[in-house]
């Protein structure tokens, strides 16, 4: 039985918070094989993602490229919401992942402000019977989960231009399909 984790989010860009939340879940052993999932239609948030799904999908790949092979062997980028029609909803995810590993522990990872609105999400309540929730503090969030010393950095500073918290591949990737450019 493996301990299989779904790291699922807009990603628009991954940056290097991200990236430190899968090293250290991979690196303390919590669990063994992590899916990175880059959200198809997100409902709960203010905006629609900027970078198309195919393009976040792409820096999704590039980031995980940079990772050591110790970490990066365990780690899956899964386009499976942006492939899909329609609102995209984490409980499908996990139905259809739950399906593709069935003798495994299923885990939801999500940072302390995803974790926040939980109660808010399409079928809440089965969604807790289907895998077990990691939540990971984030800096100027309210701490409910484990703490694995996440960077302060967020998407929304990396699209701005106020920081440059990805990978350089990942920049590099960012302006030659200027992706961000105001």
């Amino acid at each position: 039985m493996s301990r299989v984790g779904i790291y699922g989010g807009t990603f628009d860009p991954i940056h290097n918070g991200h990236l430190k939340v899968i090293s250290q879940l991979i690196e303390k052993k919590i669990i063994d094989q992590l899916i990175l999932v880059p959200a198809g239609q997100p409902l709960l948030r203010e905006h629609s993602p900027i970078a198309s799904g195919s393009d976040r999908r792409t820096m999704c790949q590039l980031a995980v490229s940079t990772l050591p092979s110790s970490i990066s062997m365990h780690v899956e980028v899964n386009p499976i919401e942006i492939l899909r029609e329609g609102p995209s909803y984490a409980i499908d995810t996990v139905e259809a992942i739950r399906s593709a590993h069935p003798n495994d522990e299923i885990f939801l990872i999500m940072g302390a402000d995803a974790y926040s609105k939980i109660d808010q999400w399409h079928r809440a309540e089965e969604l807790h019977s289907l895998a077990s929730i990691i939540c990971v503090n984030r800096p100027g969030f309210a701490q409910h989960g484990i703490d694995i010393e996440a960077l302060d950095v967020s998407a929304t500073e990396v699209r701005a231009g106020l920081s440059e918290g990805v990978p350089e591949i990942v920049a590099a990737f960012i302006s030659e399909n200027k992706l961000y450019d105001n």
